[in-house]
């Protein structure tokens, strides 16, 4: 690789000394970098890729988790590979954490030291009165649950064209496997391998002994309806960072999209050594 373009969570301290750091280290090697002049916080990702040289080769992130995820977004469509430094917390998609070596990371993608692995992504479709109204992507999860007031929502969830059942909930998850060890685990679902391919349906806080996550083929169609709302509005919310409102009787339809996050992996741990470390942290 000899291009690249950088961008940077400033919310996340040491950014910009890390990010001059890369520089220095890509202008002794003569690489070519750009770094985007804003900052790569919630609703701003496309706003900050709109400058992105047609050559970039790989897109390097300075944040979190977060910062990674709206890069991806921002990203789809255009076949370029992201790799993420974790300058937050818990990092499950970033490479590289705040103690690494960042002269190692660098190296190896100059020298194409790595692998691409494909993520599988989520089309939701909002529908107001059986009319498209908004639609979006996500890598991690699209949730729908309700802000304001502590009032469970209550939903029809259909699958490919078919009732499955009716939940009381304070929400719902669809996640990708990348996603599943974010909200979805919080809310207890279960872990999958991050390059797989399904959906897992997961109910927040459900008024039942009985719910648990199902999980789907990646061919199927998750249709969402808001039959009743006690109070408090509902949201249909894609990664965190989007925010639709929905009322009652609307719905969204989720399925696998026909985009690819590509996240640049440098080493050959599995993703059980991955997990056991992250999770002891």
């Amino acid at each position: 690789m000899n291009n690249f373009y950088i961008v940077v969570n400033t919310e996340k301290e040491n950014t910009e000394t890390v990010r001059k750091q890369i520089e220095a280290y890509l202008t002794v090697r003569r690489k070519r970098f750009f770094s985007s002049g804003e900052s790569f916080t919630k609703g701003s990702g496309r706003a900050a890729c709109r400058d992105l040289p047609a050559d970039t080769e790989c897109v390097i992130t300075l944040g979190g988790d977060g910062t990674l995820l709206l890069a991806a977004r921002a990203l789809a469509g255009t076949n370029i590979p992201i790799i993420g430094i974790n300058l937050g917390n818990l990092g499950y998609l970033t490479e590289l954490g705040r103690d690494g070596n960042i002269e190692e990371l660098l190296d190896a993608l100059i020298c194409g030291r790595y692998q691409i692995q494909e993520r599988m992504m989520l089309k939701g479709t909002v529908y107001h009165d059986g009319h498209p109204v908004h639609e979006n992507i996500a890598l991690n999860e699209i949730v729908v649950s309700r802000e304001g007031e502590l009032r469970v929502l209550k939903f029809g969830i259909y699958v490919n064209g078919q009732l499955l059942n009716q939940y009381s909930a304070d929400g719902m998850i669809v996640a990708t496997p990348t996603g599943s060890t974010a909200y979805n685990l919080s809310a207890g679902g279960p872990i999958a391998q991050p390059d797989g391919n399904l959906l897992l349906l997961t109910p927040i806080c459900p008024h039942t002994l009985a719910s648990r996550t199902i999980v789907f083929s990646p061919e199927s169609r998750i249709k969402i309806e808001v039959s009743e709302i006690n109070r408090g509005r509902p949201m249909a919310v894609f990664d965190g960072d989007t925010k639709v409102p929905l009322e009652c009787g609307d719905s969204i339809e989720i399925e696998r999209s026909g985009q690819v996050a590509r996240i640049i992996k440098l080493d050959n741990r599995s993703f059980l050594d991955i997990l056991k470390q992250k999770m002891a942290q």
